[in-house]
C-alpha cells in the first residue's frame, strides 16, 4: 500500500490526486483511494488539516499526490451586508461551527438546525454541493499545547 507521509509545496508535480472531504482532510490517519483507483494510507504529523491544492508524498518520494478538496453538502450564506455577514459569522462561531470566510459569503457544513438559525437573522441560505474549506483557526501553527501567562 502506498503511505503518503508529509507534505511538499504546493508547486511540486504530482503522479495522480486523490479526492477528499473535510471529515477526511482533518485527520492524520486514515485509508483512502487514490483517484487512479489504488489504495493509500494517511500517516501525516498530527495537528495539520490537509487543503484542497495540498502535495502529499511517500517517505522516498516515489508517489506524489495532489489533494482535491471533495464537493459535500454545504450551506452557504450570500450577503452584499457586511453587517449581516458579520452577525451570521457571530452566530456560528459561538457554536464552534468551522466557517470558510469570504468577502461575500460564508460558508458551513449543512446542517438544518444552523440554516433556521441563519435565517432567522435575516440572511439567505443556499443549501449546495461545493468544496468546503474553513479557516484554520488562530492556533492552527501554533506548537501543541495549553499555556497561560501567570
Amino acid at each position: 500500500m502506498i503511505v503518503l507521509t508529509k507534505h511538499l509545496e504546493k508547486t511540486s508535480e504530482a503522479t495522480t490526486t486523490v479526492t477528499l472531504d473535510l471529515d477526511t482532510r482533518i485527520r492524520s490517519r486514515a485509508q483512502v483511494r487514490l483517484d487512479d483507483g489504488r489504495e493509500a494510507g494517511l500517516l501525516l504529523p498530527r495537528g495539520q488539516v490537509i487543503r484542497g491544492g495540498d502535495v502529499l508524498a511517500t517517505e522516498d518520494g516515489g508517489e506524489v499526490v495532489r489533494v482535491i478538496a471533495a464537493p459535500e453538502t454545504v450551506s452557504t450564506v450570500y450577503a452584499r451586508d457586511t453587517l449581516l455577514l458579520a452577525r451570521v459569522c457571530y452566530h456560528l462561531g459561538n457554536r464552534h461551527v468551522p466557517l470558510q470566510i469570504e468577502r461575500d459569503w460564508v460558508r458551513y457544513q449543512h446542517d438544518h438546525v444552523l440554516d433556521a438559525m441563519v435565517m432567522g437573522l435575516g440572511a439567505a441560505v443556499r443549501t449546495e454541493q461545493a468544496a468546503f474549506e474553513p479557516e484554520a483557526g488562530a492556533y492552527q501553527n501554533a506548537p501543541h499545547g495549553h499555556h497561560h501567562p501567570h
